[in-house]
């Protein structure tokens, strides 16, 4: 029997010093517009989160079953297929009254032989799939199903009367980060908290290795809120120095499966022991807050305070927007 987690707590703390302001977005557009055939959009739709893997930069989507891959040097950006769900459908949505099949792709990392594994938020049984996709040009996505790994991760969830939602995840040293998302409805419940894995028991758990590695540490954030809606982690990512980067957004829904207005979206920092968080609000060139809801953060290549985040528009006709994020402390 494997002991149980070690848990923590932590309130993150508004910063007077911080700030984070969003440069000029740009709209994420294919190069070859839109493939009717394959059920594709002319953009990307619903951002979810992004990754370096080697030069290139990959974006999830939600709510279409694609990869988009932008090369930051030319700007070109090409979709990677992955399975297309009931009736040769790629897009999901209400409006064609097929959102509940959608994998829901939230988070991922680069594992340290360059696999890049993307994770659905397990809000649903349709939404506990893995993919993954080698380093190169042409590597074709596998797509496979985590249930066994999301049941393992929802008793954490459920211990808290709430829903399991995978929104972040990060490689911090040899730790698997898993980012859970806590619901953001006025007044109501907010569980955001940081699963820790094993994360050499994780690949071989991925290969074929080594049974289901068992979540080690649990770390629960108090982000606060904005005009009273819980703030919740959206994505992070890991700096050079140690340091976890994160995004948190306050908006009003009540519940995973719905999206609704975003009220505020805040940058943080969790320090390299998990000891302190401090928080402040993104604004735009403008100063004002920003109201994008921002899901994505990577680092840049030369590790400084500059950042690439991508913006989800919650409008399937509204290509999804990448800007660079400016952080001085």
């Amino acid at each position: 029997m494997s002991r149980p987690p070690e848990f923590k707590t932590l309130r993150a703390t508004v910063s007077t010093s911080l700030t984070a302001t969003l440069g000029t977005p740009r709209l994420l557009r294919y190069d070859h517009g839109p493939h009717p055939l394959e059920d594709l959009p002319g953009h990307v739709r619903a951002a979810s989160s992004i990754r370096r893997q080697g030069h290139r930069l990959v974006i999830l989507q939600d709510d279409v079953s694609a990869l988009a891959v932008l090369d930051p040097g030319t700007g070109s950006t090409q979709p990677i297929l992955l399975p297309a769900g009931p009736d040769g459908a790629r897009v999901f949505d209400d409006t064609r009254g097929n959102k509940k099949f959608k994998m829901d792709l939230e988070a991922c990392v680069v594992l340290p032989d360059e696999r890049l594994v993307a994770f659905g938020s397990g809000s649903t049984p349709q939404r506990e799939k893995i993919v993954t996709i080698a380093s190169g040009k042409g590597a074709m996505a596998q797509q496979l199903s985590g249930s066994d790994f999301y049941a393992s991760l929802r008793v954490h969830a459920a211990a808290h009367d709430t829903r399991l939602n995978i929104e972040g995840a990060v490689v911090h040293g040899e730790r698997l980060r898993l980012l859970q998302r806590g619901i953001g409805e006025r007044g109501g419940k907010s569980w955001n908290a940081i699963l820790d894995l094993s994360l050499n028991r994780f690949v071989g758990w991925l290969d074929g290795r080594n049974p289901l590695p068992p979540v080690r540490r649990v770390l629960e954030v108090d982000l606060g809120a904005v005009a009273g809606v819980s703030l919740g982690f959206t994505d992070a990512a890991v700096t050079a120095d140690g340091r976890v980067a994160f995004l948190a957004c306050a908006e009003d829904t009540r519940d995973a499966l719905n999206d609704g207005p975003v009220l505020g979206c805040q940058f943080g920092w969790l320090d390299a022991d998990d000891q302190a968080a401090v928080m402040t609000t993104i604004v735009g060139s403008d100063g004002r807050p920003t109201r994008l809801k921002l899901e994505g953060i990577e680092t840049r290549i030369d590790g400084g305070s500059v950042f690439d985040v991508v913006a989800d528009m919650d409008r399937g006709d509204e290509p999804a927007q990448l800007a660079e994020l400016i952080v001085r402390e």
